[in-house]
């Protein structure tokens, strides 16, 4: 899918047409759209085709023949259902040329959607290098917003675990702790290509855009932290509570066993009385109240003696 915006001075318009200064957003596009932007734009292709890998490393490139730039990092994205809690990162393709700011994505994203809005006051198509560090800006608030997430969602799981003995809660901090290793993994990549950005004649060129992207890099870097902390928390969470699931899972298996023991005394009396051989109270017309007597009576001994063991 291909959408063109351009800004007004009043609010930004989706146009059907390329032209100077615009914006175009493609999401996951096919063949024939990719070869309509290359072609109208005078790009290459594989600029376009690279943000479509899912596996594709965040990096700093350049068409020496056309002037064209692009700039691949890694944006978040969260997948979190009633079944999982799933945080997850894909390939964001900025392509910069003489003409338009050009924008790769599989998938719809918060981080595009926050401009598409029309809500951003100080976002305009026509200010090319802005708006690129207006993305990485987003994009690295964002991860610091998921990240905010993760930590509440982790503080529930516990919550939960300190009361159940299933595998659900794990299953749900592992899945948040997998979120946290693709988020560090994906800043420390797209902490490189803010550094090298630094370099860029067209960054330097405005002192506000140079003060834009120093504020990317020290909220990306706070985000790199963030997600390293959690990531100790969280592992240490999971070895803390796995052992507690076995212990809880011991003591039930504990109070199981004793009350077997208990109720397998009467079992054993009442054989005694039950062999054909001459045994006490035979003979008596309250035997059988006896009986049951010596049954309860040792019963409530052992108990009492596995009570004093804290096996109860």
């Amino acid at each position: 899918m291909i959408s063109i915006y351009q800004s007004t001075i009043s609010n930004l318009l989706e146009i059907d047409e390329i032209s100077d200064g615009v914006w175009v957003n493609m999401i996951n596009p096919n063949e024939s759209e990719i070869q309509r932007i290359s072609t109208e734009i005078n790009l290459d292709p594989d600029f376009i085709k690279a943000a479509l890998d899912e596996e594709e490393r965040s990096r700093i490139d350049f068409d020496d023949e056309t002037g064209n730039t692009l700039i691949l990092v890694n944006i978040p994205f969260a997948e979190v259902d009633r079944c999982s809690n799933m945080y997850d990162t894909l390939p964001l393709g900025i392509i910069f040329t003489e003409k338009c700011i050009i924008t790769v994505c599989l998938k719809e994203s918060n981080v595009l959607e926050y401009f598409m809005s029309g809500n951003v006051k100080t976002f305009f198509t026509y200010k090319k290098s802005r708006f690129i560090l207006q993305i990485l800006y987003r994009s690295a608030i964002l991860y610091l917003q998921y990240l905010k997430q993760i930590d509440k969602k982790s503080s529930n799981i516990e919550i939960e675990l300190h009361k159940s003995m299933k595998n659900k809660e794990l299953i749900e901090l592992l899945d948040l702790e997998k979120s946290l290793v693709y988020f560090s993994t994906s800043l420390k990549s797209n902490a490189i290509v803010l550094e090298k950005l630094l370099r860029f004649d067209f960054i330097k060129k405005y002192p506000d855009d140079t003060e834009l992207l120093e504020d990317t890099i020290i909220e990306n870097k706070q985000a790199i932290e963030m997600a390293k902390i959690y990531s100790d928390i969280l592992s240490g969470t999971m070895d803390a509570f796995a052992s507690i699931i076995s212990n809880n899972l011991n003591i039930v298996m504990k109070l199981l066993t004793s009350i077997t023991i208990v109720m397998a005394i009467p079992t054993i009396v009442s054989s005694f009385w039950g062999m054909n051989v001459d045994v006490p109270f035979q003979n008596s017309p309250f035997g059988f109240i006896y009986v049951i007597g010596v049954a309860a009576i040792s019963c409530i001994v052992i108990t009492i003696a596995m009570h004093r063991r804290k096996m109860f």
